[in-house]
């Protein structure tokens, strides 16, 4: 198998996917950190090297670079049962993955990279001013989790896939941004059942 490196910030929810397929599918992979709020991701060598599009993270195989946590999960996960066989459900997989970066990240992990990293008194008036919808849409898409988790175990099926680690990551840290997951218990018990899985790691692992 080629040499697998992940190009990463520590701190980033969309980076810790990649290392939950990796320990789940017990694949070996190494890690090299980048701060992004030092720029690190936008220097000359980062650009030319590992990222034109100057974001993490990037999963290395062997001397190829790629980008986006949902393509490597999916590179990762190829054959084991993250993925599920049966057609449908499969697409159903990705339908989940393709929410959470359109409606939940955007919200939930954002909130929490103002709050938790970058501090509301350093962001500008733009963006103190996008906290109010942030909110309110970070809100509509765990009801929208919590609705579904209600009469499910998990995304799809009952089973793991990738859809529950591409939720989890940004879900269980979400009190970070302000969200507190008690108002969503299904939510909740969801989070205790992905982190009871075999092979799980924490996010600081």
């Amino acid at each position: 198998m080629d040499r697998l490196i992940l190009h990463e910030d520590p701190i980033s929810g969309n980076c810790y996917k990649i290392r939950l397929v990796a320990a789940h599918v017990g694949v070996p992979i190494e890690r090299r950190s980048y701060a992004v709020l030092k720029g690190e991701t936008r220097t000359r060598e980062f650009l030319a090297r590992v990222n034109a599009n100057g974001r993490i993270p990037v999963l290395q195989i062997g001397d190829r670079f790629l980008p986006e946590s949902g393509a490597a999960c999916v590179y990762l996960a190829d054959g084991a049962s993250l993925i599920p066989s049966d057609r449908f459900e499969r697409a159903d997989m990705f339908r989940w993955m393709f929410f959470e970066q359109y409606s939940h990240e955007p919200n939930v992990a954002t909130l929490r990279f103002w709050r938790a990293f970058v501090g509301e008194d350093q962001l500008s008036a733009a963006q103190r001013a996008l906290i109010p919808g942030k909110r309110a849409a970070g809100d509509a898409a765990l009801d929208l989790m919590d609705t579904h988790l209600q009469t499910h175990a998990f995304f799809v099926g009952e089973r793991l896939t990738l859809a529950d680690i591409a939720l989890y990551a940004y879900t269980h840290v979400a009190g970070e941004g302000g969200f507190d997951l008690a108002r969503w218990p299904a939510v909740a018990a969801w989070c205790a059942r992905v982190a009871a899985q075999p092979g799980h790691i924490g996010f600081d692992a």
